[in-house]
């Protein structure tokens, strides 16, 4: 079905026990946004609904921690991250919580509805129970080795770091989070979805009735599904959750990813007394936004429940995001290694839009992305200021200087090529941003609206009004010219408030206000007009949309984010542990200065005589093969030509850069250093690298003419 009536917009509930951070904006908050804020400008009946997930096994790790009750931590949580999306510009039309009554009781209806129907597998099974603590423990109480990557702090459900969804049974050595003691199994009873009946339905209606879903999400749907669907419990022991609304099921809560997305229903059901147009007719379009980790239950496990229940309509799209790294690295609240959303909007205030846009041009669209403070930076001054605010401060000045702060006439009959080029080019803009838009590829139209504004600045720097000035006393006819080139502009300016509204919506406002207009114009209909502001009618003064964020400001950033990181203890860190968190032997880096970086980077160490340095032999050599170490993350793997041998060498560069990448890099060597083995592999050397002020690393080159073996001195 194509035309649709009326639109269903949800994004992933976050956790309520932890603030923001900027992954979570960039992975389905923020596009969600962009989407709902373009079809209201289409005038489309849209409902945008979100809220918190309070009932998480991470709201009870979280309430351990700090000594406080569940609630407490819901409630205090539930504010800071309603209030961090509100600030952001982020704008639903509810936000709810799934603590509410009217989401407990359309949760535990949703379950009595299944149960009643027989469609659960009531089963009696051994799962792990802590002796110490005399419980058992949920999946997120439960931690070990991932099977697939070899992260030792995988979670019972899923690993954080490749995104694998697990079980308990699968982890290697798992332990209880809440006591350490390995936990033992125990017989008890849970209520089991059957999602292996729903396998075939899942086939047909995703690998043959959705291939224009994001290849990310395809991919991973069809990977489970060819894999086998398993029966799956939607029952767990707890005290924290919503009771399972069943005679005989006394310590039973809902599992969580069977109550939070219900979540989506019941907060449509809070918003509007005609919720069922939206989750039952069919000419409802229902677009779910989420991050990577949560394809599995949207586009699996909760439309399967949706069917068996068999009143809802059923995803139209899931556009999932892959994630947004820190300075290359992952994000991990556990380290404090995380731009959060409450504190970035108190350090820059009124300058949402400007973190707005930097997470949608540099959006994990379809690949996971790094976010990094000086990237901030330089698309702020060099795009937002340089570019589009630049273009409506100069239409507006100039339209002061040289047309007496009014909007000139367009005169026609003089139109050049060069006029009909930018008029084009405004026209041509709205089918291709509404194209990108509606398929999701939200980077790319932000992109054109903003190439539209360089084209804008470029029109400009060609026709050169203030030059043309000049002219006037001697021929007045240029006004003319001078018109034109201004009236264009500024109706340009209007065109770009429409179109950079979805994505920046207070800068939006703001030129709105500069030329005196009201809201109705940045109605999606008047994109591409030539003819929204009125000949004659006198605007503002010039206001700057942006302001240039210097590099103080981002030096306290990187100094905060690296601030936060824990701190080894003293007594028990190496004693030449290095920045990287490796001990530097023959398989890992040196941590040196590359030339002309200032000192305060890395301070000196002490003093050597000369006899000390003499005694390392360094050779340069060029890497030949390069490859991931297992179980490992920081860890590669490279072959390294000496000219006189082939080295194998283990280096801690692998959050650095890919195997790929280093393939052919001339290289330093330290040779001398005795053989170490690093997780069953004999290290031979050491690769010196330099750090910059940010923290990332530098190859140590030889030259280029130098062959491989050659003496460093």
């Amino acid at each position: 079905m194509t035309d649709f009536k009326r639109y269903l917009v949800t994004a992933a509930l976050p956790y309520a026990n932890g603030p923001l951070h900027i992954g979570h904006l960039a992975g389905c908050y923020l596009p969600a946004d962009i989407y709902v804020r373009y079809q209201r400008a289409r005038k489309r009946d849209i409902k945008f609904v979100g809220g918190s997930d309070e009932h998480g096994v991470p709201i009870t790790i979280r309430a351990m921690k700090e000594g406080v009750s569940p609630q407490q931590i819901v409630d205090k949580y539930h504010a800071i991250i309603r209030d961090s999306l509100a600030e952001m510009g982020v704008s639903f039309d509810i936000y709810s919580r799934t603590s509410s009554p009217v989401h407990h009781q359309t949760a535990a209806d949703f379950f009595k509805k299944l149960y009643d129907d027989g469609l659960f597998e009531e089963k009696e099974t051994e799962q792990y129970y802590d002796e110490k603590a005399g419980l058992f423990l949920a999946d997120r109480y439960i931690t070990g080795t991932c099977p697939v990557c070899g992260n030792a702090n995988a979670y019972g459900d899923q690993c954080e770091s490749c995104g694998s969804t697990l079980s308990p049974e699968q982890l290697i050595n798992p332990r209880s989070t809440l006591s350490d003691a390995i936990p033992v199994k125990r017989k008890t009873k849970h209520w089991y979805f059957p999602l292996q009946n729903y396998e075939e339905w899942l086939r047909t209606w995703i690998l043959e009735g959705h291939k224009e879903w994001k290849n990310n999400v395809y991919g991973q749907c069809k990977s489970w599904l060819d894999s086998g669907l398993q029966p799956r419990a939607m029952t767990r022991d707890s005290s924290w959750g919503i009771k399972v609304p069943l005679p005989d099921a006394e310590g039973k809560v809902l599992y969580v990813w069977f109550d939070a997305p219900i979540g989506y229903i019941s907060a449509t059901k809070e918003l509007t007394p005609d919720w069922q147009d939206y989750w039952c007719k069919e000419d409802t379009k229902l677009v779910h936004f989420i991050g990577k980790d949560n394809i599995v239950f949207h586009c699996i496990i909760f439309p399967s429940m949706l069917k068996a229940h068999k009143n809802f309509v059923l995803p139209e799209n899931v556009p999932a995001n892959e994630f947004l790294n820190i300075e290359g690295d992952k994000v991990s609240t556990s380290r404090n290694w995380a731009v959060w959303v409450h504190e970035y909007l108190k350090d820059f205030p009124g300058q949402q839009d400007t973190l707005r846009y930097v997470l949608c041009i540099n959006a994990p669209e379809t690949k996971d992305n790094d976010f990094t403070w000086k990237d901030f930076q330089d698309r702020n001054n060099s795009e937002l200021v340089a570019i589009f605010g630049n273009f409506i401060n100069r239409a507006m000045v100039l339209m002061h200087k040289l047309c007496k702060g009014k909007v000139p006439p367009l005169h026609t009959d003089i139109l050049d090529d060069t006029d009909r080029a930018l008029i084009a080019d405004i026209e041509n803009a709205k089918p291709v941003i509404e194209t990108l838009l509606e398929q999701f590829r939200f980077r790319d139209a932000l992109y054109e609206v903003i190439d539209l504004a360089r084209k804008g600045n470029k029109y400009m720097q060609e026709k050169q009004p203030w030059i043309v000035a000049r002219e006037l006393e001697k021929d007045p006819q240029q006004q003319k010219l001078i018109d034109n080139c201004l009236h264009l502009c500024l109706q340009l300016a209007a065109n770009l408030a429409i179109l950079i509204n979805p994505f920046l919506p207070t800068t939006a406002k703001k030129i709105l206000h500069l030329l005196k207009v009201v809201d109705k114009m940045l109605d999606w209909e008047n994109a591409g007009k030539l003819k929204l502001l009125s000949v004659g009618y006198s605007l503002r003064t010039p206001e700057l949309l942006f302001r240039k964020i210097e590099d103080e400001e981002i030096a306290a950033q990187i100094a905060k984010l690296k601030g936060g990181l824990p701190q080894p203890a003293a007594e028990t860190a190496p004693a030449n542990k290095n920045k990287a968190g490796n001990t530097p032997s023959a398989s890992t880096e040196a941590q040196t200065n590359a030339q002309g970086t200032e000192a305060a980077l890395s301070p000196v160490k002490p003093t050597i005589v000369y006899d000390d340095f003499a005694k390392l032999d360094f050779k340069t050599g060029v890497i030949l093969a390069a490859e991931k170490v297992e179980k490992a993350d920081k860890l590669l793997k490279l072959e390294i030509d000496l000219g006189f041998e082939k080295r194998t060498i283990v280096s801690g560069i692998a959050l650095h850069f890919t195997p790929e990448e280093i393939i052919g890099k001339q290289v330093v060597v330290v040779a001398n250093l005795a053989p170490r083995k690093m997780k069953g592999i004999t290290s031979n050397g050491m690769i010196l690298m330099a750090e910059d002020k940010e923290g990332k690393l530098h190859f140590v080159n030889s030259p280029d003419n130098v062959p491989p073996g050659s003496g460093v001195s």
